[in-house]
């Protein structure tokens, strides 16, 4: 006698039931099974689980739900029976507390939210990080999200968040940010501290890099060895921080008594199809530059990438922002730069002073230095190079 075994399987809608085993030791074909078929008893589909509350901690330990509460919130006198009984259920039940329905009742939920332009920018993830820390640190959990530099996709944003009882925000706004958005948000009560560039005509806390004075010394270097015909590659005006930089590039010149060369310089987004060519383009001009001062991280990798595969003599170069592998170039990137972890942690830090209860203090206007390294590529001598 041959073993045969089937398994069939199948659902019925709304019958609770998910599948039907038949084994059979016979020799008869499977359309003949009779009655010495062995048939498994239909398995009903678990019910799907739910975390266990305090009533169900109550109704294990044997007291009220009151006690539970009491025990889990560490407040008011528990017997020590008591409390072993509780903490005894609450293990076997593998209960939590509800902390947002708890923070709900406080009039808090304990997040905060933080609107970039880029989280995935190597210098805004850093500062991202640092504000989680911060946050972490003091039981605040952080929501995060890029602005993309679109304006409606800002609003929408902040909107989000807001409507989520967010206890605060940290924002870099968008460019062409409507001031009265943000302005109506923080009369009803939102407390906003703005990093990196501030919002125009509000009185907020800022927290912002010294971006006109780092320029100026990344110039001012380039300049003392020995380069005059200095290009710079910038974003898009329009950004609070472009401007500043792009006027520190200025103020160098205007201090070493040397006109600038107006054709060197292209204040637009690196990240446009059209960027490399904009490089190319000055790069090859009839009367070439001889350095590049950069405005950030994204124009600098356009530029060295560029450089790389040119085959021409050394373009100087510093770079504002310093970025990943730039001290494994040859020669490595000079760069201007800032610390985008300090900028989280203070912004970080003014938020939650003020969440927790100064508001009356006046307000903080931060501006971090920033550092200049030299790694090689911005000491490449220049034709006016002295000595």
């Amino acid at each position: 006698m041959r073993e045969f075994a089937a398994r069939f399987r199948w659902a019925w809608p709304g019958s609770g039931f998910r599948a039907l085993d038949i084994s059979v030791n016979d020799d008869r074909r499977p359309e003949h099974i009779g009655s010495d078929a062995k048939v498994s008893a239909m398995t009903p589909r678990p019910a799907s689980r739910t975390r266990p509350t305090m009533n169900d901690v109550a109704r294990a330990a044997g007291v009220s739900a009151k006690t539970v509460s009491r025990v889990v919130n560490g407040v008011d006198y528990v017997s020590a029976e008591t409390l072993e009984l509780v903490h005894s259920a609450i293990e076997s039940l593998g209960f939590r507390r509800n902390e947002f329905a708890r923070q709900l009742r406080q009039g808090t939920t304990a997040t905060i939210g933080l609107v970039l332009e880029d989280i995935g920018d190597p210098f805004y993830s850093v500062l991202s990080r640092a504000v989680e820390d911060v946050a972490f640190a003091r039981g605040y959990t952080l929501l995060a999200a890029s602005s993309a530099e679109d304006p409606d996709r800002f609003r929408r944003l902040i909107e989000s968040f807001t409507s989520r009882g967010v206890d605060g925000l940290i924002i870099v706004p968008a460019g062409g940010t409507d001031a009265n958005l943000l302005r109506a948000e923080m009369d009803a009560g939102c407390t906003m501290v703005f990093v990196d560039r501030p919002a125009d005509d509000l009185e907020a806390d800022t927290v912002l890099v010294d971006n006109r004075g780092g320029a100026k010394h990344g110039t001012a270097h380039l300049i003392a060895h020995g380069h005059r015909r200095i290009a710079y590659f910038g974003d898009d005006e329009r950004v609070f921080t472009a401007g500043e930089r792009r006027d520190g590039y200025l103020d160098a010149f205007v201090a070493a008594g040397i006109r600038p060369a107006p054709e060197l310089i292209v204040m637009s987004n690196p990240n446009r199809d059209a960027a490399a060519d904009d490089v190319g383009r000055i790069l090859e001009a009839d009367d070439p530059p001889t350095a590049v001062m950069t405005g950030n991280n994204r124009w600098s990798v356009q530029v060295l990438r560029t450089l790389r595969a040119r085959d021409a003599s050394p373009t100087a170069f510093v770079g504002f922002d310093d970025f990943e592998f730039a001290d494994l170039l040859t020669p490595g990137a000079t760069v201007v730069a800032q610390d985008p972890a300090a900028m989280g942690r203070t912004a970080a830090e003014l938020l939650l002073r003020r969440i927790e209860g100064d508001t009356e203090s006046p307000r903080q206007h931060v501006r971090l230095a920033t550092a200049l390294i030299q790694r090689g590529s911005g000491e490449l001598p220049g034709p006016y190079r002295l000595g």
